[in-house]
C-alpha cells in the first residue's frame, strides 16, 4: 500500500503519505487566537494517524482578515497561542505547517470591513466590491508581511509553512492576465506576474534557510482566458528554483461559486479529479508534489499514487467527517470510514461566518468526536446501569442513535413501520449524483450489523406492543411526513396527475417522459426534482415565491444544479405568488404583475413537510420516558438527525 509508506519533505520525514489540507474552522477567538477547541479538533486528526497537518490559512496583516473567527498570525501576541496548537499535534507523531495567505480582491468588506486590493483596478464577481490597485510600496509591505508571519510560526515550532499562491488569491490574481493588467514589473509577461510570488520565496529563503517551504498552486484556474498549462508549469518550475520543497496543488478560484467548485468540489465531480490535471505539474519538478480534489477513500487516495499524479495525498473534507480516516486506512481502527459526500455543508457554514460542522460529523470540534464517543463499539461498556432501550423509526436518526447506544453497551431494538429501512434516504439519493449520499447511510448500517441490532419492518407500534417490549427509554425517531398542498387543487382540471415531490422520488416512472411539468416549490427538493425529470425530458416550470432557488443547498452545489436546469431549459420564475390553479392555468403574480401559467400534464407540490407524531400519543400513554429525534423533532437536514441521534444515545448514561 502506497499510502503507508514513509515519504519525505525537504529535511522532514513523514510516516506516511497522508496529509491534512488546510481548512477553516472558524474555532478561534474573533481576535484571532487560538483556541483549546482549536487544540481539541487538530490533536484529534493528528491521532487519527495523518502524517502531517497544515492548519488553516492564516493572514499576514490585520487589513486581510477573511472571517471573524480565523487564526491570525500578523502580530507577536499569536505566537504562545499557535505554539501551545503545535505541541497538540506534536505530541501524536505528526508534522505541522502553517499555510499563509492574502485574499487580495478577494476581501469581503462585509466581513470586518476588509478593503479588496489587488494587481489591478477590478471588481469581485462575488461580492461586487470594487478592488483596489496595490502600489509598488504596498507589495513591497506585503511581502515583508509573508516573512515576519513565517518567523512567526518558525518561532512558534511550526516544521514548516505553505505560501497559499492558489484558488485566487493573491499571488494567483498577480500571476493570471484575467486579472492582472498592470504594465509595470509586476505586470505583462509572465516573468513580472511571477515575480510577486518569487521574490516573496527569495525574501522567506534569505530570513529562514533552514524552513521547509511549500507553495500551493491552482494546477488550472478551470476558464478559457485563464493561464495555460505550459504557464502554470513554467511557475512551478520556477518555484521549485526559487527554493520551494513542495508544491502543493489544488484548482480554481475562490472569485465565484462558478469557478470555486473546482476548489471544493460538489459531488458531481469524479473521486481524485484534481489527478489528471496535477500529472503534468508533478512531471515536470523534482520536489514533492501534493493534490487534493475529492479524495474520499483509500483506494482514491492509493490511485492517486499510483498515477504517478503526486508523492502525498492532501485530504480535506474528509478528515472533517473522519478525523481517523488514516489509522481506519490503515486498518489500525476497525471501524468503517465516515466518508465525505461533498455536500459542502461545511464550506457553506464557514462562507456565512459560523464555526464549521459537518453532515457525516455534527460533533466536529467538541471532545464527542473522539473514537469512545464516535466509535464506541470498540471500547468496553460503561460502569453504569445498561438499559433496554426502543427505537422507533429505522431512518437515519433512528439509526445512528441504535448505532451509538448499542456500541456504549445498551440493548437495542429498532421498529420500522414501513418495509425497508432507511427513511429519506431513498429520497435523498434518487436525483443526478445524488448517490454521493450513500455513505450517510452505509457507514452507520453496517456498523449496526456488525453489533447485530435488530431491525424489525413492517412493525405498527402500539402502547401494547410497547409496555411489552419493556422499555427503560424510548427513542422516538419517526421522522417527517409531507404536507397537504399549499393551495386549493379542487379546481385543477381532472386530466392534470397531481403529486408531491416525495412521490415522484420514490417512483420516477409517474411522470412520463417528455411531459410538460409544473412543480411549485423551487427549493433544494424542487430543484433537484427538476433535475430529475430533466433527465426524462420533461419540459419543466419551477415555481418559486422567494428570489432564489435552491435554498438550503451549499452554495457550489447549488450553482451548478441551476445551470444545469438553466442549460436544459428548466424555466424557473422566481418571486412567484401563487394566487389559484383554475382548471389547466396557474393564476400567479410575478414581481407584482399578474401572470397565468399553463400547468401542463402534472402538478407537482415541493412544499416542506411536517414531523410526523402520529405515534407519540401511544408513547407517552406507556409512561415510559421518551425523546423526539431528527425530523420527529423538528424538520431538518441529515446533519441535525445525526447530531439528535448520537447525543440522544449518549445521554442514555445521564437517564434514571
Amino acid at each position: 500500500m502506497l499510502l503507508s509508506q514513509p515519504g519525505q519533505i525537504g529535511s522532514l520525514k513523514l510516516k506516511n503519505r497522508v496529509l491534512m489540507a488546510p481548512m477553516g474552522t472558524n474555532y478561534s477567538t474573533t481576535d484571532g487566537f487560538s483556541t483549546e477547541r482549536d487544540c481539541k479538533y487538530y490533536a484529534e486528526r493528528a491521532k487519527g494517524g495523518v502524517a502531517m497537518i497544515m492548519t488553516e490559512a492564516m493572514i499576514v496583516t490585520e487589513a486581510a482578515r477573511s472571517h471573524h473567527n480565523s487564526l491570525c498570525c500578523f502580530h507577536d501576541r499569536f505566537i504562545p497561542g499557535l505554539s501551545k496548537l503545535v505541541q497538540s499535534i506534536k505530541e501524536h507523531d505528526c508534522h505541522v505547517f502553517g499555510q499563509l495567505n492574502h485574499r487580495g480582491a478577494l476581501l469581503r468588506r462585509m466581513v470586518l470591513n476588509m478593503e479588496p486590493v489587488g494587481p489591478s483596478d477590478w471588481v469581485n464577481p462575488n461580492t461586487g466590491d470594487a478592488v483596489r490597485a496595490l502600489t509598488i510600496p504596498e507589495i513591497h509591505d506585503i511581502q515583508s508581511l509573508f516573512v515576519q508571519a513565517a518567523k512567526r510560526l518558525w518561532i512558534a515550532g511550526y516544521d514548516g509553512v505553505e505560501l497559499h499562491a492558489g484558488n485566487g488569491y493573491l499571488f494567483q490574481q498577480f500571476f493570471t492576465r484575467r486579472i492582472n493588467k498592470r504594465s509595470d514589473q509586476y505586470g505583462g509577461s509572465i516573468q513580472n506576474r511571477m515575480r510577486l510570488l518569487l521574490e516573496t520565496i527569495d525574501r522567506v529563503r534569505t530570513e529562514l534557510p533552514d524552513l521547509t517551504l511549500a507553495v500551493r498552486l491552482s494546477a488550472s484556474e478551470y476558464t478559457p482566458d485563464g493561464y495555460s498549462q505550459e504557464e502554470i508549469i513554467e511557475l512551478a518550475q520556477a518555484v521549485e528554483r526559487a527554493g520551494a520543497d513542495a508544491l502543493d496543488l489544488s484548482g480554481g478560484s475562490n472569485e465565484s461559486p462558478q469557478l470555486s467548485k473546482y476548489c471544493i468540489q460538489p459531488p458531481s465531480f469524479a473521486h481524485g479529479c484534481l489527478a489528471p490535471i496535477a500529472k503534468p505539474l508533478k512531471q515536470a519538478v523534482k520536489i514533492p508534489v501534493f493534490v487534493a480534489g475529492r479524495i474520499v477513500t483509500p483506494e482514491d487516495a492509493e490511485n492517486v499514487l499510483r498515477s504517478g499524479s503526486a508523492d502525498f495525498v492532501s485530504i480535506g473534507r474528509g478528515l472533517y467527517a473522519d478525523p481517523h480516516w488514516a489509522l481506519k486506512a490503515f486498518g489500525e481502527v476497525k471501524a468503517p470510514i465516515r466518508e465525505c459526500i461533498a455536500c459542502n455543508v461545511c464550506f457553506e457554514r464557514l462562507t456565512i461566518e459560523k464555526d464549521v460542522s459537518c453532515v457525516q460529523n455534527p460533533m466536529v470540534g467538541t471532545e464527542f468526536e473522539a473514537l469512545p464517543y464516535a466509535e464506541p463499539q470498540l471500547f468496553a461498556p460503561g460502569s453504569s446501569p445498561r438499559k433496554r432501550v426502543l427505537i422507533l423509526g429505522a431512518g437515519v436518526a433512528g439509526i445512528e442513535a441504535a448505532r451509538v447506544a448499542a456500541g456504549r453497551g445498551h440493548t437495542v431494538e429498532v421498529w420500522e413501520k414501513a418495509s425497508q429501512p432507511g427513511g429519506q434516504i431513498h429520497l435523498a439519493v434518487a436525483g443526478p449524483d445524488k448517490s454521493e449520499v450513500w455513505p450517510v447511510w452505509n457507514y452507520r448500517w453496517q456498523t449496526l450489523q456488525t453489533l447485530k441490532v435488530p431491525v424489525r419492518t413492517n412493525v405498527r407500534a402500539t402502547a401494547e406492543s410497547i409496555q411489552a417490549f419493556k422499555p427503560d427509554f424510548i427513542v422516538l425517531a419517526t421522522g417527517a411526513q409531507p404536507q397537504a398542498a399549499p393551495l386549493d387543487t379542487l379546481q385543477v382540471a381532472p386530466s392534470i396527475a397531481k403529486y408531491h415531490a416525495w412521490d415522484v422520488f420514490e417512483n420516477p416512472d409517474l411522470v412520463g417522459s417528455n411531459s410538460h411539468v409544473t412543480i411549485i416549490g423551487a427549493g433544494m427538493v424542487g430543484a433537484e426534482l427538476a433535475d430529475l425529470l430533466r433527465l426524462r425530458g420533461c419540459h419543466i416550470r419551477l415555481l418559486e415565491m422567494q428570489g432564489h432557488a435552491a435554498n438550503g443547498m451549499a452554495r457550489n452545489n447549488k450553482y451548478e444544479l441551476l445551470e444545469r436546469l438553466a442549460d436544459s431549459g428548466v424555466d424557473l420564475v422566481t418571486h412567484c405568488q401563487i394566487t389559484s390553479i383554475q382548471g389547466r392555468t396557474v393564476m400567479a403574480i410575478v414581481k407584482d404583475m399578474p401572470t397565468q401559467f399553463d400547468v401542463g400534464d402534472y402538478l407537482i407540490f415541493a412544499n416542506g413537510p411536517k414531523s410526523n407524531l402520529d405515534i407519540l400519543q401511544a408513547v407517552q400513554s406507556t409512561g415510559v420516558s421518551y425523546e423526539c429525534i431528527g425530523d420527529c423533532s423538528k424538520p431538518g437536514d441529515f446533519l441535525t438527525a445525526i447530531r439528535d441521534g448520537w447525543m440522544v444515545a449518549l445521554r442514555l448514561d445521564q437517564t434514571h
